[in-house]
């Protein structure tokens, strides 16, 4: 049975469970295609399974508290064009992310937003079919 929509606000808490993130306060951004979540001290390491990426994660806007380090399998590499205008190619990781009531693995891009208000962006490939957004609201699903 295919569940309806679930309508959200244009920001949300979301957790990322295989990388033991509870809580991060993402923004809702139907403009962006990928998800992007701001990460530092990226490292990639080349196993007989792929690549292994290291990183840490910073959940508390605006803090360094809280911060963990963690790592997910590479998928791929994805060009992003980012809120200057200018091309990047970014790791792609796919994990699963709860937002809501709904939990659904999705592709999300790792880069640095030390100058965004939100360490986690959700693009609207993660959201198509699966929720609505109000704009006029926020913190729906919390």
């Amino acid at each position: 049975m295919k569940k309806s929509p679930q309508i959200i606000g244009w920001r949300e808490p979301v957790a990322l469970p295989s990388l033991g993130i509870d809580a991060i306060n993402a923004k809702i951004d139907t403009g962006a295609a990928t998800s992007a979540l701001h990460v530092t001290g990226l490292v990639a390491s080349s196993r007989d399974e792929g690549t292994w990426l290291e990183f840490s994660v910073h959940p508390v806007q605006r803090s360094q508290e809280g911060s963990l380090r963690t790592g997910a399998w590479q998928v791929g590499e994805r060009s992003v064009r980012n809120t200057g205008g200018k091309s990047e190619l970014r790791p792609v990781i796919h994990v699963p992310i709860r937002l809501g009531n709904r939990q659904f693995k999705t592709d999300i891009t790792l880069t640095r937003r030390d100058l965004m208000g939100f360490r986690m962006l959700i693009g609207r490939r993660a959201i198509r079919r699966r929720f609505y957004v109000d704009a006029s609201k926020s913190w729906v699903t919390s």
